[in-house]
C-alpha cells in the first residue's frame, strides 16, 4: 500500500503536452526586483551582482521584422537570478565589456532555451568566447520530453501558463512597457526554475513520463 501511494504521488510529466489545454492554466509572473540597463556604468554594477549567484536564468529579445530577408540585432538581454531580473538595453549600450565578462564567465551555469539562436544574435553584437551556458532543450530530451518551447515546458512541469502576448512587441522603443519588462524577466526566471525542477526530478526519479500517442 505504501509503494502504491508513493507511485501516486510521483509528478506526471509528458512526452507531448497539449497546447490546447495551456490557456486555462494560472499565469505565472516574475515577482522579483526588475532593472533596466542602458548605461555602461549599470551595466558593470549588473554584471558584478549576477557573478557573485550560483545560477542565472537568460534570454534576448529581438525587434521583430516583418520585411522578408531583413533581420534586426538582439535589442534586449536579459539575465536573472532567483529575486532580480536585469534587462541590458543593448540597443542603447551595445556590448560593454562587462557584458562580454558575464558572456565568458565559467563560474556561474546560465540556463536557457534555444541557446545556440540566442548566442549567435549575441555575437553579432559583439565577439566572444561563450562560458558556462546549460541547455534546457537537451536536459529536456534526457527525460524523455519532446516539447522544445518554454511554454510547453513550464505547463508540463508546473501546470503554470506563461503569456506569450509580448513577444512580438517593439524591444527598441524608447521606453519598455511594464508589460514588456514583465514578459522578458519572467522568460529568463522561468529558465532556472526549469532547470532546479529538472535536476530534483532526475536525482529523486520522483517522476512518471506519460508517452503521447502519435
Amino acid at each position: 500500500m505504501q509503494l502504491e501511494n508513493k507511485r501516486l504521488m510521483k509528478k506526471t510529466i509528458y512526452s507531448k503536452y497539449d497546447k490546447s489545454k495551456i490557456s486555462a492554466l494560472p499565469r505565472v509572473v516574475f515577482h522579483g526586483h526588475i532593472v533596466v540597463v542602458i548605461t555602461e556604468a549599470e551595466a558593470d554594477k549588473a554584471v558584478k551582482y549576477l557573478l557573485s549567484q550560483p545560477i542565472l536564468g537568460i534570454d534576448t529579445e529581438t525587434r521583430p521584422s516583418f520585411k522578408k530577408g531583413r533581420i534586426n540585432q538582439v535589442a534586449l538581454l536579459q539575465v536573472a537570478s532567483h529575486d532580480i531580473c536585469f534587462l541590458f538595453r543593448l540597443n542603447l549600450i551595445g556590448m560593454p565589456s562587462s557584458v562580454i565578462k558575464l558572456l565568458e564567465d565559467t563560474t556561474v551555469p546560465k540556463i536557457g532555451l534555444s541557446l545556440h539562436d540566442d548566442l549567435m544574435m549575441l555575437g553579432k553584437r559583439g565577439t566572444f568566447e561563450r562560458g558556462c551556458f546549460i541547455e534546457l532543450q537537451d536536459k529536456v530530451r534526457e527525460i524523455g520530453v519532446e516539447d522544445m518551447s518554454l511554454q510547453k515546458l513550464f505547463a508540463n512541469f508546473f501546470g503554470q501558463r506563461i503569456s506569450k502576448r509580448d513577444q512580438l512587441s517593439n524591444w527598441e522603443a524608447d521606453v519598455l512597457s511594464e508589460k514588456q519588462k514583465l514578459y522578458a524577466a519572467t522568460d529568463a526566471w522561468t529558465c532556472v526554475l526549469l532547470y532546479e525542477e529538472l535536476m530534483r526530478l532526475e536525482q529523486t526519479g520522483d517522476y512518471c513520463l506519460v508517452k503521447s500517442e502519435e
